[in-house]
């Protein structure tokens, strides 16, 4: 991020934070971006203040992709940052029972031109499911898209304080003696070996048998604004998860390999790209976030 002069930023596009192997048109990049828009259009709000925005990039690999000014001026306001706060990826502990249809209205609530929930049991259910774990095993036997995973795996305790980004022990939901294990343990090396290969798989193949469905999100187009727009959806309906008890785990590997955005969007009919895959599941607690977040001193430069 660069400021401008006081309240008007501009929001990039760092390379340093790329996947080559598994997004290398950054499209993925985009919607992170766009996520990460919506965030800061809340918390500004919380304390008085409209955004002004302008889309700068014309491409996904333009350095300057949003210019946003702060304004002082009345307007709705985002009035409780706990649900922005405790926000987190939950991947484990979902139960099977189905998101009820009056939580898939609230969770998507003036969303829903662009979101399609696919039942567990139901064929699309069960397509995307099969799809996502074929996905998920042509992942992991690929070594370039391992290699980039292991390149953002933190480990230990010193390499997640150092860094702050990227995968954690507890950001993957390994806790109480195998996150112990792991953290004092395990380097990148690791990740490539067929035994932490069959292990991830094992885990998601039990992930794929337990959770209450998928939630699409799709795109008109896959445009920088399209994208963007993409991102920020996904951060108003996560905010809206907490309350309902529903834990969110993005399934990206179905989009990364084959049959990718495009594809998948024709393979489940829904005539426009799939941007995002949710998968979906109460849960019995909503746990404090586990990912190490990263001083504004070293993102923000003049």
């Amino acid at each position: 991020m660069r400021l401008l002069g006081p309240y008007h930023w501009v929001i990039g596009n760092d390379p340093r934070g790329w996947l080559p192997v598994v997004d290398p048109t950054q499209r993925e990049t985009m919607l992170s971006l766009g996520a990460f828009a919506q965030c800061l259009e809340y918390a500004a709000a919380h304390f008085g203040y409209q955004c002004r925005w302008r889309v700068r990039a014309t491409t996904r690999q333009a350095a300057d992709v949003l210019e946003v000014r702060l304004e002082r001026r009345p307007g709705p306001a985002y009035p409780d940052l706990t649900g922005l706060l405790g926000r987190r990826t939950l991947r484990t502990d979902f139960s099977p029972v189905p998101i009820q249809p009056a939580d898939v209205q609230q969770l998507t609530g003036g969303e829903a031109a662009h979101c399609r929930f696919l039942a567990p049991a139901s064929g699309p259910g069960r397509d995307l499911t099969a799809a996502t774990l074929a996905a998920n095993q042509h992942q992991t036997a690929r070594d370039p898209a391992q290699c980039e995973l292991a390149h953002w795996v933190r480990w230990d305790a010193a390499a997640v304080l150092r860094h702050r980004d990227g995968l954690t022990a507890a950001g993957m939901g390994i806790e109480g003696p195998a996150g112990w294990l792991v953290r004092h343990f395990y380097d990148s090396a690791r990740v490539l070996t067929p035994d932490f290969r069959a292990r991830g798989l094992a885990k998601i193949t039990g992930q794929l048998a337990t959770h209450g469905g998928w939630l699409v999100l799709t795109s008109p187009g896959e445009s920088v604004p399209a994208l963007l727009a993409a991102g920020r959806r996904l951060a108003r309906i996560w905010l809206r998860a907490k309350a309902l008890n529903i834990g969110i785990h993005p399934m990206t590997q179905v989009l990364e390999e084959a049959p990718g955005p495009a594809g998948l969007g024709q393979y489940l009919g829904l005539g426009a790209p799939v941007q995002f895959v949710l998968r979906l599941g109460y849960v019995e607690s909503y746990d404090a976030p586990v990912s190490p977040r990263r001083p504004v001193e070293w993102f923000v430069r003049t």
